[in-house]
């Protein structure tokens, strides 16, 4: 009789990784703990979860692996007595913080993580404000971040996030800001981090939220420290639409943009969007993109967008509906999907060389 094995040496055969038909995912169950196991991926989220299979003293599936060099997970568990968890994969320790807690990660082989977080530089400093947004009825908070070495008074170039707060805790920017400072790759220049309050109204091509953005935010910066000529706007998915839209309502605010993965919305291609809040004011002005025949003013837009995630096709139209109307686009398609650390790991080069333009003038890296 071969004896039972531990439930120890168990859980070390059911370990998720990669496999020449793609990603082998397993977690080990050796109690029958659980009535059915699913592996959440943050890649398409309005598809069902696939299933994993019972084998042995586990559960496993092989997937076809994503176009990613790297995949967030989650294992969805439903338990004998009908209850659901989503919980992290206990036998993989990489983690990963996101906007919705803790998920696991797999790397794949040739993933680097961006060289620029290992540089050192000092943290800079910050102040934070609310600023009563006109036509909101509500406060918009923001963090101004500034390098060391340097005062309110000096007049520093901008970039102004969307999602600010966020970014700066999963992605990393203030340490990208000083980093690329340290490096002597971009000028002293200041972040205006802007919270996102009531995100989903206020991010979908909201004409109030455009007009406190132009005649609340900015002027309170300014009236906080000093910003130099050609302040840029920046945001990711919601955050990049509302970006978007900000810069055409009021053209001449902002002398380029960075959009990441921006949920520029079609009705004839999102239509798994529709029960979204935002949907209709995000379709309306997309077409009114698709309408225009010129430009109010042109802009230097930077955008990215993962291979694997779903914005991928609109991000592909709307930056050739840009480039028709004369706007200086440059798409760059990610091996990620739609994450923090992908969107930080896009940083350098693409928003790296769209700031050296808009501040300096210098052309992009090679």
């Amino acid at each position: 009789m071969i004896p039972e094995r531990e439930p120890s040496a168990v859980a070390e055969d059911f370990v998720t990784g990669v496999v020449p038909a793609g990603v082998r995912f397993r977690l080990a169950d050796p109690s029958a703990t659980y009535a059915e196991v699913r592996v959440w991926l943050d890649l398409e989220h309005h598809v069902e979860p696939p299933p994993l299979v019972r084998v042995g003293h586990g559960w496993e599936t092989t997937l076809r692996r994503p176009p990613v060099l790297r995949v967030e997970y989650l294992f969805l568990v439903r338990h004998q007595d009908g209850s659901e968890a989503m919980i992290c994969d206990p036998a993989n320790s990489r983690r990963v913080s996101t906007a919705f807690g803790d998920h696991s990660v797999l790397e794949f082989p040739g993933y680097e993580a961006p060289a620029w977080l290992a540089t050192t530089a000092s943290k800079g400093e910050t102040v934070g404000f609310a600023v009563r947004g006109a036509g909101l009825r509500r406060t918009i908070a923001v963090t101004v971040w500034s390098p060391p070495g340097t005062t309110v008074s000096d007049p520093l170039p901008m970039l102004a996030l969307h999602d600010g707060p966020e970014l700066a805790q999963l992605a990393a920017v203030t340490q990208f800001s000083a980093a690329m400072i340290a490096l002597g790759r971009l000028p002293a220049h200041r972040l205006a981090l802007v919270s996102p309050g009531h995100r989903d109204s206020w991010y979908s091509a909201s004409l109030a939220y455009a007009h406190a953005l132009h005649r609340s935010v900015l002027p309170a910066v300014r009236n906080v420290v000093r910003v130099g000529p050609a302040p840029v706007l920046a945001g990711v998915s919601l955050g990049a639409l509302a970006a978007l839209h900000a810069a055409t309502t009021f053209p001449g605010t902002w002398a380029a943009l960075f959009l990441q993965s921006g949920s520029f919305f079609r009705r004839e291609s999102d239509g798994h969007e529709s029960s979204f809040v935002g949907f209709d004011a995000i379709t309306r002005y997309v077409q009114s993109l698709d309408d225009a025949t010129e430009p109010t003013r042109r802009l230097d837009i930077g955008m990215t967008v993962g291979l694997a995630e779903e914005n991928l096709t609109n991000n592909r139209v709307m930056a050739a509906a840009l480039t028709r109307l004369g706007h200086r686009v440059t798409l760059v398609e990610v091996p990620d999907a739609h994450t923090f650390v992908g969107w930080r790991d896009a940083l350098d080069p693409h928003l790296t060389n769209l700031l050296a333009r808009a501040w300096t003038g210098h052309r992009d890296a090679a």
